[in-house]
């Protein structure tokens, strides 16, 4: 088996890995200002792991020529990616910053392939078999078998429950393992430790008299958010992109936890139309606000923090990493925020809540673990050759590839 690099190595963006010149897994985009894609690839096919743009965000690009690879993925990722496409296209269409069409993207629904988890099925000549790895709904371990050698590509996982969806619990036999390390050092507090913290957070600036706004990303936590609402009957609106997302997801019962929390969830939350001033007005409200984007770079929550940001009796409770250089992360270190172009200080209360849909270190290692005896090829990180001596030092055959990096395996009974 060959394995071919072209973007996740060292790295957390733009993943894609190509297997035995013809395979293509994964093909997403790296958002930075400008973003930055995977190396140029023409493959027989294409199976992706997850619906997140750092996943997904690039694919229509490899149907801009004559080539049509079919695309493989589960019902959920395929409606995700779509989704994702034809917003990048809204927001950049036209320009550098998205290397696709809107013919591109119709090209996509035309090579759609779905399968569910432990369905093998046949991609460039390969068996290929997804297995749900909890990260988002969809989300899947993907497996697959040339014939000699069992590559295991991760994608992102978890291995605790959320409460949208369950944690992984599939460990299939694989020769070489290409797993993330997203947070390979670090260690979760206990997930019901942080819904605790938030709950009485936020319950406590209602009480107060405050408004709080929540941003999210909008797809798997804007969902988690409005499910833990609605556990602790939190009142709530939801705004942005996070609205389709959960609308969609009610279409693929079989890939959430509790279908029916979903749907209690969603008709817990009030959703926001944008009309006529109406985000104004909501923003002056004794309430909780769910809405786009996670990072603060865009989307509804530009009117939500201007309009809240100057009283300190109102809180703006971030549930989700926050990259480096981003408005988020700025108002997290410096109490203020570059926001419609112009930096604003933030009178109100900020706090930051690990709602991480990631295995942490202590994850990662018990995953690994089932694979003592393979080989560990260490991406998706920004520590991954750190990581990769970890793993080395406890008797791993582990290592961490660059990009652009070619890793072949031979297997004989010679």
């Amino acid at each position: 088996m060959d394995i071919r690099f072209l973007g996740g190595a060292g790295e957390v963006g733009r993943s894609a890995i190509l297997v035995n010149g013809r395979l293509l897994l994964d093909y997403g985009m790296k958002s930075e200002d400008p973003p930055q894609f995977p190396g140029d690839v023409d493959p027989e096919a294409v199976v992706a792991s997850h619906g997140h743009l750092d996943h997904v965000g690039t694919i229509p690009s490899l149907l801009s020529g004559s080539a049509r690879p079919p695309i493989h993925w589960t019902p959920p990722t395929r409606e995700l990616a779509l989704t994702l496409a034809r917003d990048t296209l809204k927001l950049h269409g036209g320009t550098l910053q998205c290397p696709f069409t809107e013919t591109d993207v119709q090209r996509v629904t035309q090579v759609s392939k779905t399968h569910g988890y432990r369905e093998t099925f046949e991609a460039a000549g390969h068996e290929v078999t997804f297995f749900d790895a909890g990260h988002i709904p969809g989300s899947a371990h993907v497996l697959v078998d040339d014939g000699e050698t069992r590559l295991l590509y991760t994608g992102d996982f978890h291995t605790d429950d959320q409460q949208l969806v369950s944690a992984t619990t599939a460990r299939p036999d694989a020769d070489v393992v290409v797993c993330e390390s997203t947070y390979s050092d670090v260690e979760h507090e206990e997930r019901s430790t942080v819904e605790s913290r938030f709950v009485e957070s936020v319950e406590r600036t209602l009480w107060e008299g405050g408004t709080v706004v929540i941003p999210a990303f909008a797809i798997g936590r804007t969902q988690e958010m409005l499910l833990i609402c609605e556990r602790h009957d939190i009142p709530c609106y939801v705004d942005g992109m996070g609205k389709r997302i959960t609308e969609m997801l009610q279409h693929h019962p079989t890939f959430v936890r509790d279908a029916d929390a979903l749907q209690r969830a969603k008709s817990h939350a009030r959703f926001v139309t944008g009309r006529d001033g109406q985000r104004k007005r909501i923003a002056e409200q004794n309430t909780a606000i769910i809405t786009t984007s996670g990072m603060l770079h865009g989307g509804p929550a530009m009117t939500y923090v201007p309009a809240i940001r100057s009283n300190p009796v109102n809180k703006i409770a971030m549930t989700g990493y926050q990259v480096e250089g981003t408005p988020g992360r700025d108002l997290l270190d410096t109490g203020s925020a570059e926001i419609d172009g112009r930096r604003m200080p933030v009178s109100a209360r900020v706090q930051q809540f690990d709602f991480s849909a990631h295995a942490d270190r202590a994850g990662l290692l018990e995953f690994i673990e089932s694979y003592r005896d393979e080989t560990i090829l260490v991406n998706h990180g920004d520590r991954c050759a750190d990581f990769a001596a970890e793993l080395r030092a406890d008797g791993f055959d582990a290592s961490a590839p660059e990009r652009g990096d070619r890793w072949c395996w031979c297997w004989s009974d010679a």
